[in-house]
């Protein structure tokens, strides 16, 4: 796979990265859940490049530090550039599909849950240990000092944020440089080209979007609300309620459109239209089945002409909001 680097600081990396959150968290029931093929599926990315590996503590929570660092055991560690987050905390909901979460930035929070990620993880520092939310009742700067205490102590090799804005990043770079910024970025949530993108690519910052694939629909891998399971955080979400999704699946239809022309598959397209927004952009889709990995990893390699990016860039906004 070819590379890039985590903006102008940062280690090298595939441009398509992993994120881990599915193989234990929000997708579907756990008792359906594999971890020796999760672990497969960490270990197969390193073998094709995808080398930036990503997870949280509240994935679980806790549970996806934990098999990811099973994964990364031996040789497997020094190939991946790890990353975690912290800041957001369990509402204590025993609803697998809630998505309501707390913030806690305190320093004293963030110190002890660094080391409470590295004992999950089995290993004695993050390549990238990120903000998962900026709490608002403790100043960025105050979180942000004690992130940079991790780095310090050799914890973390860098620090970045997650869901910010321009202003939070400007802030936080007062403190300790900002190493990468993780938000939602597809074809179908856009936001992040306004303003905060452009903010990173002028501060050489990485940018690492969640969710490419538009939690799978994209890919046009749901076309029925009663087809998500039970346990499914997506039913919460309006986009995939029956009458958005309905309206929506002409986003998917037209992706495709792009990808019957280029010989592509619809998540190689999405993946590539994000690519295509930045030098620094690496986006890390989610899966934890080995068939969609090869098919995210190969997105690597289309090259979207201006008239394909000029296609996809036309496209209307969803029905329904992001949550």
């Amino acid at each position: 796979m070819r590379t890039t680097t985590l903006g102008t600081r940062g280690p090298e990396v595939g441009v398509v990265g992993l994120g881990c959150m599915g193989m234990s968290h929000a997708y579907d029931d756990p008792a359906n859940r594999d971890d020796d093929v999760s672990i497969g599926v960490i270990r197969q990315a390193l073998d094709l490049g995808v080398t930036l590996i990503d997870t949280a503590d509240v994935y679980g929570p806790y549970t996806n530090e934990e098999l990811v660092g099973r994964a990364l055991t031996g040789a497997y560690r020094d190939r991946a550039v790890l990353a975690t987050k912290v800041g957001l905390v369990p509402d204590g909901s025993s609803d697998s599909t809630s998505p309501n979460y707390g913030r806690n930035g305190s320093p004293e929070y963030i110190r002890r849950a660094i080391d409470a990620s590295l004992r999950r993880l089995g290993t004695d520092h993050v390549d990238l240990y990120q903000l998962h939310r900026v709490d608002p009742t403790v100043p960025i700067e105050e979180t942000w000092g004690a992130m940079a205490e991790t780095v310090a102590a050799g914890k973390a090799r860098q620090i970045g944020l997650s869901e910010v804005t321009a202003d939070e990043i400007r802030r936080a770079q007062t403190v300790h440089p900002v190493a990468s910024v993780q938000s939602e970025l597809s074809l179908w949530t856009r936001d992040p080209l306004a303003e905060v993108l452009p903010y990173c690519v002028r501060e050489g910052i990485a940018f690492l979007p969640f969710s490419p694939l538009g939690r799978g629909f994209l890919a046009g891998r749901v076309s029925s609300f009663d087809e998500l399971p039970a346990d499914d955080f997506r039913r919460r979400l309006p986009r995939f309620q029956q009458d958005a999704l309905r309206a929506n699946l002409a986003l998917v239809g037209r992706v495709q459109a792009v990808a019957d022309r280029i010989g592509a598959t619809p998540a190689q397209v999405a993946l590539a239209w994000v690519l295509a927004q930045g030098e620094w952009v690496v986006p890390i889709p989610g899966t934890k089945t080995p068939k969609y990995l090869i098919d995210n990893a190969g997105a690597a390699d289309v090259r979207l002409s201006a008239e394909d990016l000029a296609d996809l860039d036309a496209l209307p906004a969803p029905e329904g909001s992001r949550y």
